[in-house]
Parts: C-alpha cells; structure tokens; sequence
C-alpha cells in the first residue's frame, strides 16, 4: 500500500465498526466521524459535553443519534468512559477528541477499566508522501518520552507490525540521530548501532533490516546517502523512522504536515483495541485517515517477541 486513498478503498469492504470516542466536543472531530459513518467505516459513540457536542455537529452539518451521546462534561472522565466502553468489548476501537493526550493517555492506562495487555505502548504516526510514492511509519513521537535501548526496540517491533499490516514487508527501519557517525558523547547514536547489531543477531522476531545511526537526510534520500557514501540495505530508502526521542518525533511528523504537505494518521499500538490519537489541531481528513487506518487494523494476529541478554548473578 503506497497511500491513503489505497487504504479508504480496501476499508470500505470492511464490516462497520463501534468507536467510542473521549471528549466528541469538537468540529474536526465529528467531521472525521461523520465522513467515516458516511463511508460505511463505523457508529460512533461520542463521550461529553451535550451541549458542546451538538454546537459543534451543527457546524459540519452532522446529526448523531440521541443514543450515541453520552453526556459527560468532564474530558477525563469522558475519556474514562470511552476506554471503559472499548475495555468492556462494546466498543471496537477508541479515539482522542478535544482533551489533552496527557489525560487521554492516563485512561488508556487506568489499572481498572484502561486498554492494557502486558506489552509496552506506542505510538505511530503514518505519513503519505506523494514525491516517494510510499508511506513511512514514524515513531514513537506522541507517547513514550525518552524510551530506554529494550524500550526502542520494543517500539521498532510494534512500529514494523504496523508497517507489516499496511503491506511493506521486510521493513527497512532507520534508527535516527542528529548524525549518522557513532559518537560515545551522543547516546542516541550508541543506542541505533546496539539495535542495528540487535537485529543482525536475529534478537527480533519480525522481518526487517534494521541499520543505524542515521540522520534524516541520508535516512529518507539516496542521494544524501550517496554523496555522504553511507551503503547498506537501509539507507536512503527507510520505511520506518525509529526516533531518540518523544520531541523529534513529535516534530518531524509536524513538519512533514504543516511544512511538507504530507498526509499524515496517527495510531497507537499495544492496547486492546486501535487507538486514535491525533492531536487536536489536526485536521479533520487526517482524523478520517486515522479512523480508517484503526478499522484497518482491527484483529491483526500479534506473534512478537524480542530477545534481550541479561545476566544473572
């Protein structure tokens, strides 16, 4: 799959789905919801403030049934009740509405009614860019801050069943740096060259080419690679961008949106169900993208394991 429009034509085959989402108050939002009614995608469920809800329906010229509104003005616990619904197997899938992802995120964890499984979190925003003619799977740049070395590599497994899902087979992840040199003065760099030398001793169970450290410009151009005379299976052709950090992953799908034009979903992997988890200045059609791309995942059989030597005394 090289696009989105790809993606909207194969989920349209799709049974329709529930999704319930946290704090509907918002006009991007029920854009996105009502256009993915409208596509035969799902029934929505909309968590908050009543009144606000409607406000915001009548502008995008939607009408959700009195039954689909639950009426809770507070957003965290609106968000509360959505991943509750989805915990309680009643709602297929959740979405992110006007709320901050901090206290989103604090009810997908909720030790009580909260989308846990035992595996680590993370999240993957999944880019179109029409120039490369392929999508590029970036993460983690909305949940896990500064993620450890078995954190990462935990993140690149969720991140290559994604991509495996949106068929790109084997992969090609570039674990990013500021650089594409190891320097013992940048950890970032240390960490890429451990998970590359991870993957070439069979350490992952998914199929990919793992390589690194890689700045951007030699992770995604064969010509920078080239002219910087960095080889490999990888590099300038990467599918996945295994960020350091919560901060330049954040920023790179940002910019490739707001500064590069790109299409742009967002998705978080390793709960119970797909999670929607956009931000709230996001465009309703990059909403729609990201409800799409949940519906698409829904039931992916996980087989993941990662091998990490410890020593025991």
């Amino acid at each position: 799959m090289k696009n989105f429009d790809s993606l909207l034509k194969l989920v349209a085959h799709q049974p329709r789905r529930r999704i319930a989402v946290a704090a509907a108050q918002d006009h991007t939002v029920l854009e996105a919801v009502k256009d993915a009614e409208e596509r035969g995608l799902v029934e929505g469920v909309l968590f908050g403030d009543r009144e606000g809800i409607h406000a915001a329906a009548k502008r995008v010229k939607y009408s959700p049934r009195d039954a689909a509104v639950v009426h809770e003005p507070d957003p965290v616990k609106a968000a509360l009740g959505a991943v509750a619904m989805a915990s309680k197997g009643e709602a297929d899938m959740v979405m992110k509405g006007y709320l901050h992802t901090d206290d989103f995120l604090r009810a997908i964890l909720n030790k009580e009614v909260g989308l846990r499984t035992g595996s680590i979190m993370s999240h993957v925003f999944i880019a179109e860019n029409r120039e490369m003619d392929r999508l590029l799977f970036i993460a983690d740049g909305a949940m896990n801050i500064a993620p450890t070395l078995e954190q990462k590599a935990a993140i690149l497994l969720n991140t290559v069943h994604i991509a495996n899902a949106f068929g790109v087979m084997r992969p090609k992840v570039a674990v990013m740096a500021a650089v594409e040199l190891i320097n013992p003065a940048m950890p970032a760099t240390l960490e890429a060259a451990a998970l590359a030398q991870m993957s070439r001793r069979r350490q992952f169970s998914v199929d990919c080419e793992v390589d690194g450290p890689f700045a951007l410009d030699n992770a995604v151009s064969e010509l920078a690679a080239k002219h910087k005379k960095i080889a490999g299976p990888v590099a300038g052709v990467a599918d996945v961008l295994l960020v350091p950090c919560i901060e330049a992953g954040n920023m790179l799908a940002k910019a490739l949106v707001y500064l590069g034009g790109c299409r742009l979903a967002g998705l978080l992997v390793g709960a119970k169900v797909p999670v929607v988890l956009t931000s709230r200045s996001d465009s309703a059609e990059s909403k729609l993208l990201s409800i799409a791309s949940a519906v698409f995942t829904i039931n992916l059989q996980r087989t993941l394991w990662l091998k990490v030597g410890k020593v025991h005394y």
